[in-house]
């Protein structure tokens, strides 16, 4: 079980690792520099990935830097977004009009091959009053190594933000720490295991906090090439209101159908129990599916579905998450890109006490288009649609929104 409600799952093959994240109303500020380290990137058993690794980043922290003393380089970045949009809830049922404009400077340490350390403040102003003018930190170190026949990863992330948020409503303060351990091992040409350990801790603001320990462990055997299937099970404990236990078994399946196509589906059944005063063991059907095409060197597409359990928001209560998204990447005459995203998520909440009163349901779409160029080699310029759409019978949450605007970056 994881905090918050599900995150849209619109990478491919990421789709069977994706965590949990708080779906914010304004539209994200783009990021201007992948933070995989060149070490981990590795495409998997049969390669299974359809989408070539980002060249361009991969050049950009392989090579030399004026700021590089030995193995170590400073390679700064910097992001502007401007935004305008309608139907932004400053609380629950007061939806304003503002323009937001956020200034992101970072610095990203590559450490090596093997490690990379970014941190980025952000600086956000809104024109309407009832938003508050917030400072957000990110910083996240990650890296990975080969030990013998292991490979071996670790990623350590922290987040302090205040935006928007369609589960609770208004602008809410937030802060999360992350730690994700990871371990694979081949056996021999058949059989590997990938082996993960998690913890998570989230405090939002005036809402129900939580603290996560968990592991997925898989066991994968290659049929042929291309084609992995694998059996995996797992464990979690959560402290929230009420504690609860969780276990999981589930199978999965990796295809790379063709050169151009790829598959995967993971899918089982998640136990939850419930401590001290709570509601009877629940028991919930989990999956999480992707499909990547790329019909063209030019043209990307990516399917992604899957239905996990959360904590919720709300004390007492857990939610089961169903979500589906699309995302179609085409570049335009050599030099411009364009992107089209759309989500939909239904949310269903159920309590986890006796007698606990639970929210509605809800159904979450959301749409983006953007279309961007690459300036002066490193740089990035962009304009953006948002259009979202919160559908509920739960006082206060119900919104739709309209935002347009354009992003400014640069990495050094």
């Amino acid at each position: 079980m994881k905090p918050k409600q599900a995150g849209f799952l619109v990478c491919g093959l990421c789709a069977l690792a994706g965590g949990a994240q708080a779906q914010p109303v304004m539209a994200p500020t783009p990021s201007t520099v992948s933070l995989t380290p060149p070490a981990i990137t590795a495409l998997g058993p049969g390669e299974m990935q359809v989408f070539p690794p980002d060249s361009a980043v991969a050049s950009y922290l392989e090579a030399v830097h004026p700021l590089q003393w030995g193995p170590v380089s400073l390679r700064p970045h910097v992001n502007y977004q401007f935004s305008y949009g309608s139907g932004i809830q400053s609380s629950p049922g007061q939806q304003q009009t503002t323009v937001e404009q956020s200034f992101s400077p970072g610095v990203l340490f590559v450490l090596g091959a093997h490690w990379t350390l970014d941190y980025t403040p952000t600086f956000t102003f809104y024109s309407d009053k009832n938003f508050q003018n917030t400072v957000g930190h990110s910083l996240i170190l990650s890296g990975g190594t080969v030990y013998d026949d292991w490979s071996l990863g670790l990623s350590q992330g922290f987040t302090d933000s205040s935006s928007p948020q369609v589960q609770t409503g208004a602008q809410t303060d937030e802060q999360t720490y992350s730690t994700h351990l990871s371990a694979s091992h081949a056996f021999n040409s058949k059989v590997s295991v990938d082996l993960g350990v998690s913890q998570d801790f989230n405090f939002p603001s005036g809402y129900q906090s939580s603290k996560e320990w968990s592991t997925l462990d898989w066991v994968n055997y290659e049929l042929w090439p291309r084609l992995v299937v694998g059996a995996g099970a797992g464990a979690g404990y959560t402290i929230a209101t009420p504690d609860s236990m969780n276990e999981q078994l589930q199978g999965r399946v990796q295809w790379r159908a063709t050169d151009k196509m790829s598959l995967a589906l993971s899918g089982g059944t998640e136990f939850t129990q419930f401590t001290d005063g709570g509601e009877s063991p629940l028991i919930s059907p989990i999956f999480s599916s992707s499909i990547q095409y790329q019909p063209a060197e030019q043209t990307q597409f990516s399917l992604a579905a899957g239905r996990t359990v959360e904590t919720s928001y709300y004390q007492n209560q857990i939610t089961e998450n169903t979500s589906v998204s699309a995302e179609l990447n085409q570049r335009l005459f050599q030099r411009y890109f364009l992107n089209v995203a759309g989500a939909y998520n239904w949310t269903t909440y159920v309590g986890a006490a006796d007698n606990a009163s639970v929210n509605s349901p809800g159904e979450y779409y959301s749409i983006t288009v953007r279309l961007s160029t690459t300036v002066l080699k490193r740089g990035s310029v962009g304009v953006f649609y948002s259009y979202s759409q919160n559908i509920t019978d739960q006082a206060g949450l119900a919104y739709s929104s309209n935002q347009v605007g354009f992003n400014v970056g640069y990495r050094f």
